[in-house]
């Protein structure tokens, strides 16, 4: 059994940890942490775990877990891992965005190896400390990977994607209250998001030339959970062409599918899966990724690190099925 340690318990990625991993056939949860529940049952934070799981927030550490999942919020892992030490077996997941650019991947003798299963497979089922993707960069990265692999991102890329409230964290802001965000639609940070970065590191692991624009409008949408991402750029290649680099690229890929039929984001929430829907107008490539922000943009890619740094099947715990209606 994998004994695990979840830090930052309270939050939305967490209680997703929690809920998939209890599950899991090889995890044992072996504590929560969590410095404002300290004693109080995991249900207080995460009331759909009542009756699932007896088990209590501590304020304590067990240092010789094998792995432990950070779900601090962002800038915060750093000054975590200053305090506490852990064993030199322990491996480290964040969930946050401390590690994720090549210029802070190393720290303190540790190297953070970016955590994009479908692009660093192999990096990770050696790595020690993995640095998660953020959950717009994974939707726009299994985007463009292809394109970028075949050495056809020679244009900007114009990107819109809207995600759920569940992406803004726990805790409130003015935009996260339900008063605020029903029935409403609003961008944010546009052409600046946080994520560019490593979206773009990504894309010149794979083309080595790239240096067009990404014009990324990020959107806040009226509902809890997911990601719907449209991209597009100018292309020559058929659709036919395109539909096939992607498959190729996506081939032993088992949370990728490829189509080209319209699809929506019911398919994907509460799932570990991205879908990706190609159309050609013209010399236009247009690109829909979706995934769940809270899964696949988070705590279920964790996991999928996790199988992969410990020698199993990267589906396993995460054949998730979403809920159609």
């Amino acid at each position: 059994m994998i004994n695990i340690g979840i830090i930052g318990g309270s939050g939305y990625t967490a209680g997703e940890l929690i809920r998939i991993l209890m599950y899991h056939p090889n995890v044992n949860i072996d504590f929560v942490y969590s410095t404002t529940n300290s004693g109080k049952p995991l249900s207080v934070a995460h009331h759909d775990l009542m009756g699932d799981i007896e088990m209590n927030f501590t304020d304590k550490i067990n240092p010789d877990v094998n792995v432990v999942f950070l779900c601090l919020g962002h800038g915060k892992s750093i000054s975590f891992l200053q305090e506490n030490q852990f064993a030199s077996h322990t491996k480290i997941i964040d969930l946050g965005n401390d590690f994720r650019l090549n210029k802070d991947a190393h720290f303190e003798g540790k190297d953070f190896i970016y955590g994009l299963p479908e692009l660093n497979k192999a990096d990770i089922k050696k790595a020690n400390y993995i640095a998660n993707p953020g959950c717009f960069a994974t939707a726009i990265q299994l985007a463009l990977l292809p394109l970028a692999k075949n050495n056809l991102l020679n244009n900007d890329v114009h990107i819109n994607a809207t995600t759920g409230s569940t992406g803004a964290g726990v805790g409130l802001s003015d935009t996260s209250h339900f008063s605020w965000r029903n029935n409403n639609m609003s961008h944010y940070k546009a052409f600046e998001h946080q994520h560019l970065g490593e979206i773009s590191e990504s894309l010149v692991q794979l083309q080595d030339d790239f240096e067009s624009e990404l014009l990324f409008i990020p959107n806040r949408g009226d509902f809890p959970r997911g990601i719907f991402a449209t991209l597009y750029t100018t292309s020559d290649e058929s659709l036919e062409q395109t539909v096939a680099k992607y498959e190729e690229f996506y081939k032993n890929e088992p949370f990728v599918t490829v189509t080209t039929t319209n699809i929506n984001m019911k398919q994907v929430v509460q799932t570990n899966k991205c879908i990706i829907s190609l159309l050609k107008k013209g010399n236009r490539i247009l690109i829909t990724s979706i995934i769940d922000n809270l899964t696949k943009g988070a705590s279920g890619q964790a996991i999928q690190n996790m199988n992969l740094m410990f020698g199993l099947e990267e589906t396993t715990g995460l054949h998730l099925k979403p809920s159609g209606f």
